[in-house]
């Protein structure tokens, strides 16, 4: 199978990492649905979202698959007054990458990354590997050195 973007990068840098295959037959190309094919916890199944900010720089942030992202969180971590989603529209445009197959790393541009906090000190963390049907499972310390992200709380309280 052709490697992907992502797996190019680490493999350029010498990290190690698996890639993880799912079937997409199905139409269930979200979060929560990959992680339970994969057989992991959402918790360390992460989402890529793409926002805009106020002076409309774009900033990155990947959260766990089950949970939503804490707007004034996410705009008080890039130092924005306000951010919102990327139109779905757009996300090619930026990134490279269609919906559903957005990885953090490789993106056409660095963009801040911000990761949420819960997964820094875990051994693994899962995110797009690139392109749908595929995830990418690596050292979360090893993930944030890559893509130049720090750790902050990210999340909407329950």
């Amino acid at each position: 199978m052709k490697k992907t973007n992502v797996e190019r990068i680490l493999d350029q840098q010498k990290l190690i990492y698996e890639v993880i295959h799912y079937e997409v037959t199905d139409g269930k190309i979200d979060g929560v649905s990959v992680a339970d094919k994969i057989g992991k916890n959402p918790n360390e199944v992460f989402k890529t979202l793409v926002t805009v900010g106020h002076s409309r720089a774009l900033y990155v942030f990947l959260i766990p698959v089950s949970e939503s992202l804490d707007m004034k969180k996410a705009a008080k971590a890039c130092g924005e007054k306000s951010v919102e989603m990327l139109a779905v529209k757009d996300i090619e445009k930026y990134t490279g990458y269609i919906r559903g197959g957005c990885s953090p790393i490789g993106m056409k541009k660095k963009y801040r990354t911000f990761i949420h906090e819960s997964i820094e000190n875990a051994d693994y963390i899962t995110v797009s590997a690139g392109k749908i049907g595929a995830q990418i499972r690596l050292n979360p310390e090893k993930l944030a050195q890559v893509t130049e992200a720090v750790f902050v709380d990210l999340i909407q309280k329950g």
